[in-house]
């Protein structure tokens, strides 16, 4: 965004403060309302055993990435697939949806409905991810995605630590419907009443400074060409999510490990959480704009390394809460930087024409996909019997394995050119 304040390009600075709304909201919904809300819909509100929870979590995560792969396959075919204004309206009926299901889902009462409420709201996510992050193209600048990206990353988390009085459905769904119906109005607006600014925008993807993001290759012809980093970032952020989700999901099942820091009924130890959260984001910006990408996620996997060995260190076999927050905070730290990542670097390896699948494939088939299959894998292990130690050792053993792989690379990869400024 700094580019365009001294720009003082207005018109572009507020397409940026939209897509930064956007983005933050739709990622504390999938934070909190779909990951957290599910488990909470089908364990408490429903009864469902956890190996039937987990099953659900699966049935989001395999639909999701099917709907968004097509979908983004079909915007790459399709003419409409790089207009701002189809991108828009799209958002408008994804988010009316989610603002539907948001309503619905206190209400479900039985496993059948349960279910085709994950259809329902699968479809909407799967459909989502190749169309709001395609907006990336239209609205920011390759300079500044690092910092818009720190800017979702430290708001979404924030929000989440500072705002959800309890973890229940019932708490998100309320939260949901306060943010949910404004967006619907505000993308309606844009979408069909058609403010003339919104054609200035629609252009911008045609600029250099915003259509070719800073990791796309060009062949011998001069045409953008897939190389080995895109498939090596999408394998490392499946690796980042599933390790991630599958220690996660324990660790907040663990009143002893989380009874002073997420879950605690004081606010300050949560804010703490948020601030760090916002403020890892930011350096994370800063990092994601300074260095070679696999220098950014070699850091993101010793900091995560780090943190789930710290877990594997703490003692609650005496059952005492474990009051300290540094570990958490460390968490925070990791999951910022990993986040900001997450959502820069897939239109950075992107054109206009390939961001929706390229967006598709990376941000549902890598993290979709590893969070709620490794989120039903922790479900399953959990209703198993496995103990939380030997549950955090196997997260371990998978962070380890990642950070030595990540290692490897760094040294024995090749060195990765500087993308111009």
């Amino acid at each position: 965004m700094a580019t365009l304040v001294a720009a003082r390009d207005w018109t572009a600075v507020a397409g940026v403060g939209a897509f930064v709304g956007l983005m933050s909201v739709g990622y504390y919904y999938n934070l909190t309302f779909v990951q957290l809300g599910l488990k909470d819909l089908g364990e408490r509100v429903l009864g469902l055993e956890a190996v039937r929870v987990a099953a659900a979590m699966s049935l989001l995560a395999v639909v999701t990435s099917v709907v968004a792969v097509a979908f983004g396959i079909a915007m790459v075919r399709r003419p409409w697939g790089a207009s701002l204004v189809a991108k828009v309206r799209l958002a408008f009926g994804v988010v009316t949806a989610q603002a539907a299901l948001a309503w619905v889902a206190p209400h479900l009462r039985s496993e059948p409905e349960l279910w085709a409420w994950i259809a329902a709201t699968a479809i909407a996510l799967g459909v989502g991810v190749p169309v709001t992050f395609g907006m990336t193209v239209d609205l920011v600048p390759v300079a500044d995605r690092g910092w818009v990206a720190a800017l979702i990353t430290g708001f979404a988390y924030l929000a989440a630590n500072l705002w959800p009085e309890a973890w229940t459905i019932e708490v998100f769904a309320r939260q949901m419907a306060l943010v949910l119906p404004a967006g619907v109005a505000l993308l309606g607006w844009f979408a069909f009443a058609r403010p003339g600014w919104l054609a200035a925008l629609a252009r911008q993807h045609r600029d250099p400074a915003f259509g070719r993001g800073r990791f796309v290759r060009l062949d011998a012809e001069g045409r953008p060409r897939r190389d080995a980093t895109f498939v090596l970032l999408v394998v490392l952020m499946f690796a980042i999510f599933f390790v991630d989700s599958l220690g996660f999901l324990r660790v907040i099942d663990t009143p002893e490990l989380v009874a002073g820091s997420w879950r605690s009924p004081e606010l300050t130890p949560r804010a703490a959480i948020g601030v760090v959260h916002l403020a890892a984001a930011l350096i994370g910006g800063v990092l994601y704009r300074a260095f070679p990408a696999r220098h950014v996620f070699f850091w993101v996997f010793g900091i995560f390394a780090l943190v789930h060995f710290s877990y594997g260190l703490v003692d609650v076999s005496s059952g005492r809460t474990v009051g300290a927050l540094g570990v958490p905070v460390l968490y925070a730290v990791a999951v910022s930087l990993y986040t900001v990542a997450n959502f820069a670097v897939w239109a950075d390896l992107s054109t206009p024409r390939s961001v929706p699948v390229n967006a598709a494939i990376g941000v549902a088939l890598s993290g979709w996909t590893a969070t709620f299959l490794s989120t039903g894998l922790a479900i399953g292990m959990q209703d198993r019997g496995v103990a939380l130690a030997d549950h955090l050792r196997l997260v371990d053993a998978i962070a380890l394995a990642c950070f030595v792989a990540m290692l490897l690379l760094l040294i024995f990869g090749g060195r990765e050119g500087r993308a111009p400024s």
